[in-house]
């Protein structure tokens, strides 16, 4: 079974998500976002230029499939979501049921996979690009389950370690 990873923005420095694309083997970066940016001072790195840039020179290839992005009516549903819970973005643990019902519907299903599925390394591990760090909480897991389903993918949701080797929250 062909590895994939999943990888957010948001618990990671630019030094930490480099290490740790390293340490996961990932020779592929495949973005799914639909804007190429991440607001806040502290994810200038995870902004497309720089990103791509900081990915070259890791020895990182970049692709963009702004096809499996959710759509701003989408987004807007689940930070209507969001804020119903009072949980901001950045600290989601999960996906509204009627955004991953019709991100499945819209995106999902009319997807032509078998491109994507076909770009797997032949050594090295592709990686699922997002920003949210929970992959729970980002239409990224929703993607590799579905890889997973149809290709055989096995998924490992990358996150920062701590110091003592335990994964971050």
């Amino acid at each position: 079974m062909p590895p994939l990873a999943t990888i957010g923005v948001y618990c990671f420095t630019a030094d930490t998500f480099l290490q740790t694309l390293h340490d996961a083997e990932v020779t592929l970066l495949v973005d799914v976002r639909q804007r190429r940016g991440v607001r806040g001072p502290h994810f200038t790195w995870a902004n497309a230029r720089r990103l791509q840039a900081l990915l070259a020179d890791a020895g990182i290839g970049y692709g963009h499939h702004r096809e499996l992005a959710p759509t701003t009516q989408l987004r807007q549903l689940q930070y209507h979501e969001d804020d119903r819970m009072r949980v901001g973005k950045r600290s989601r643990e999960l996906l509204a049921a009627e955004y991953v019902s019709r991100y499945v519907a819209e995106i999902l299903d009319p997807a032509p996979l078998d491109h994507l599925a076909a770009k797997t390394p032949r050594t090295g591990v592709m990686a699922l690009f997002c920003v949210e760090c929970s992959a729970a909480a980002c239409h990224r897991s929703l993607i590799a389950q579905r890889l997973a389903e149809r290709y055989g993918f096995t998924v490992n949701h990358l996150t920062p370690a701590e110091a003592d080797g335990t994964p971050a929250a």
